[in-house]
């Protein structure tokens, strides 16, 4: 986004002191001028300034109207709109009988006002104070206002159609009649601080600064002051609707993660505005700002493969859009780096990697415990589990009949990326009873949409992390299904390893564990009993196998398995989930890389055990050595050790002992996770959590002597038990879930 540097001449620091402030305010009152004059603003026909015009306000007016100018026009679109217009203000290639929440093809006409007023407006273009382009958009504006078109669906009323309004209307400003002044504005009220979409922590600042556009057209200094204030005061964190204390996002009140949607639009609204009036006497306050971009940085960032490809982990109904997982823009973290310094060395990073001037070279590992998502980032991967517990639905709603499919979508996923790229698109052709990482019963088909949602039943699910490495666990009661199962995640730096038991179902339908459906493009190659074979496209059912690997992932199995694997076209169409006017129903095919487990029909306490190695090439695996020794794998405990980096990640689920080593043995009273890195004999850290979320403390025994004690643990040596006793205090409230690490 251009900002021009003369327009940050006019900020206005308010000094505290009173014997300054005269001469402060007739400097300020010179740049404002300044700029007026740079900004052709004064001279222009079209731009009269009311005398008593706030000099604040009208800077920000003409950097929103700039902005709204800087898209391209393209001629031979204008000139084909200009030419296919109908005497009453139509276009004939336009349903504007549908008003269906599926349908409202009108979208297209309110894009063509915005288009044709640009053509208009912009100087450099042969549209330019044209009379004929005037006359085309007259007409198309018009023709809304005369049949002012309402929607089933209450968001294209109060935000979509007033959103397109406002900006034409601003574009066109003194070119409208007064007829359209007055009935265009009053369609773009219709979004308003008091309409039913103005919901605290959902579209709330999206609507506030649609009514600031309304102002500043306007030019209603009152109305843009209650406008920022308003936006200003939602940047917070709340256990309810909004940004939530673990810098997950959540739009409604069903605690279904909403980071990728919703959330980003709240972060681009407040983003854009920080922008637009940063210099002047409506800027927002710092720490509203500061707040932002932690929760850009920590939470939108850190949902993303190497901070640029939405995880498709905390996708919801969107999944059903086509491009939904393209690359991220950098305009977000760029009006965040112009609207403050905070942080700027990673703002400045992630702009980088999204403009292709830098390789991704990240690592964190994160869970947000209000969303029950979890992310791992290494320099050359990344990786997410999706899950549900009874403190939130499984799913977002099939609002507007998008994402028909999603029923098994958090059952537990879990998603591999190396290229950012690998389920682009995959949707139509998907089987979505083969969700990567989850656990499900094979039914004839889906329910239908409208059974989707249902409450998660299960209150143990969690994760534990100390930001670099980390586990996830979920005791997982399926909500379609009479299926069980307890499934974990473990994560390193070269791997990761999943974990699964107590796989029990009373279905006739087989039960399936799919490590992974993408996109196929590479060769897949196995080995069986000490045999390398790279499969042809087609169904294979084996036996024996040591490892999988397509497209630089490996899958390892510690114990030779029996698989169920998938290189075939596979068909569908984006209309199959989604109902949207917009969803063709012309056939899309694409080759398919499914890998399973077939753990048959009604198994009772199945288990599977394996590891993903990404970033790996088939030399590289014939050498692999597994650095992963599996503890546990039971209905008790899930357990792991990684003997290079000398760490061990721990479930438990009930209280139970797990021994590390011959030196070292953990015992938890409680359920819990719990992660140990050691130096020898020494304990160097100790990380734990609670995913129940019930707990107000935790005590943990360890055969290592530890008598030392922080802010919120003591630890005492036990003659008695041969053992130190650590007594940990576990966060609450908006903060029960997350993470106590323990520096020892």
């Amino acid at each position: 986004m251009k900002i021009y540097n003369y327009l940050f001449a006019a900020a206005f620091a308010y000094l505290p002191s009173a014997n300054d402030a005269l001469a402060q305010l007739n400097t300020h009152t010179k740049e404002i001028n300044t700029a007026f004059t740079k900004l052709n603003i004064v001279k222009s026909p079209h731009n009269t300034i009311p005398e008593n015009s706030s000099p604040d306000l009208e800077i920000i007016r003409k950097r929103i109207i700039n902005d709204l100018l800087e898209p391209p026009v393209n001629s031979e679109d204008i000139k084909k709109l200009m030419q296919s217009i109908q005497p009453d203000g139509s276009w004939p290639n336009i349903n504007y009988v549908d008003t269906s929440r599926t349908g409202f093809q009108h979208s297209q006409h309110l894009q063509n006002m915005l288009a044709l007023s640009r053509a208009y407006k912009k100087p450099g273009t042969e549209f330019y104070q044209n009379p004929a382009a005037k006359k085309t958009v007259s007409s198309a504006l018009d023709f809304w206002i005369a049949h002012d078109f309402i929607c089933q669906n209450w968001w294209w009323n109060e935000m979509g159609t007033p959103n397109w309004m406002i900006n034409t209307m601003l574009v066109l400003d003194e070119d409208l009649t007064e007829k359209q002044r007055t009935e265009g504005a009053r369609i773009a009220n219709r979004a308003n601080l008091e309409g039913f979409g103005a919901r605290p922590g959902g579209d709330l600042i999206q609507i506030a600064g649609m009514l600031g556009k309304q102002a500043l057209f306007k030019r209603d200094e009152t109305i843009l002051e209650r406008v920022i204030k308003t936006m200003a005061s939602e940047i917070k964190t709340s256990t309810g609707r909004g940004l939530q204390p673990d810098m997950s996002f959540h739009h409604r009140t069903d605690n279904v993660i909403s980071t990728l949607t919703y959330g980003t639009g709240y972060a681009s609204s407040f983003a854009y505005w920080a922008v637009k009036i940063a210099g002047t006497k409506f800027k927002f306050p710092e720490e509203a700002i500061r707040l932002l971009i932690d929760y850009y940085i920590d939470g939108i960032s850190k949902s993303m493969a190497f901070s640029k490809y939405p995880d498709i982990g905390a996708k919801n109904r969107d999944l059903s859009r086509k491009g939904t997982l393209e690359a991220a823009s950098p305009e977000l973290a760029e009006n965040l780096l112009i609207a403050s310094n905070y942080r700027k060395t990673e703002l400045e990073e992630i702009v980088k990697i999204r403009k292709g001037e830098k390789k991704a070279n990240l690592s964190w590992n994160r869970f947000f415990w209000h969303s029950e998502y979890f992310t791992h980032q290494r320099p050359n991967w990344f990786s997410s589990v999706r899950m549900h517990s009874n403190r939130q639905n499984n799913m977002e709603e099939p609002h507007n009949e998008e994402g028909l499919k999603n029923h098994h979508f958090a059952d537990g996923s879990n998603f591999i990326s190396l290229s950012g790229k690998e389920y682009l698109d995959i949707f139509p052709v998907w089987d979505w009873q083969k969700i990567p990482g989850a656990t499900i019963v094979q039914k004839p088909e889906l329910p239908h949409w409208k059974q989707l949602v249902k409450k998660g039943l299960s209150d143990f699910v969690g994760g534990v992390t100390d930001g670099m490495y980390g586990a996830a666990a979920f005791d997982f009661n399926s909500p379609h299904d009479p299926l069980k199962a307890r499934k974990a995640w473990f994560f390193f730096d070269r791997e990761y390893v999943c974990l699964g038991t107590g796989i029990s179902s009373d279905e006739a339908q087989p039960v399936f564990t799919t490590l992974n459906q993408c996109q196929l493009n590479k060769d897949v190659v196995i080995m069986t009993e000490n045999k390398k074979t790279v499969l042809g496209k087609g169904k294979h059912s084996l036996n024996n196998v040591s490892w999988i690997l397509h497209a630089g992932v490996a899958y390892f199995f510690p114990t030779a398995s029996s698989i169920q694997l998938s290189t075939e076209t596979a068909s569908g169409n984006w209309r199959q989930i989604n109902h949207q006017a917009s969803a063709s129903e012309e056939l899309v095919q694409k080759d398919v890389f499914g890998l399973w487990l077939d753990h048959g029909p009604r198994p009772r306490n199945a288990k599977y055990e394996y590891i993903v190695v990404p970033a790996i090439e088939a030399s590289a695996m014939e050498k692999y050595n597994n650095q992963i020794i599996i503890l546990s794998n039971t209905f008790e405990i899930q357990a792991v050790h990684h003997k290079e980096l000398n760490r061990s990640e721990i479930v438990f689920y009930k209280e139970g002992s797990v021994k590390i080593s011959a030196d070292l043995i953990v015992t938890a009273v409680s359920s819990c996770m719990v992660m140990i890195k050691a130096n020898g004999k020494r304990i160097e850290k100790i990380t734990v959590s609670d995913p129940t979320r019930k707990l107000k403390s935790l005590q943990l025994m360890v055969s290592a002597k530890i008598e030392s004690s922080g802010d919120h643990w003591r630890s005492k040596w036990s003659k008695e038990k041969k053992a130190s006793v650590i007594e940990i205090d576990l966060p609450a409230d908006g903060f029960a879930g997350q993470s106590v690490v323990l520096e020892l």
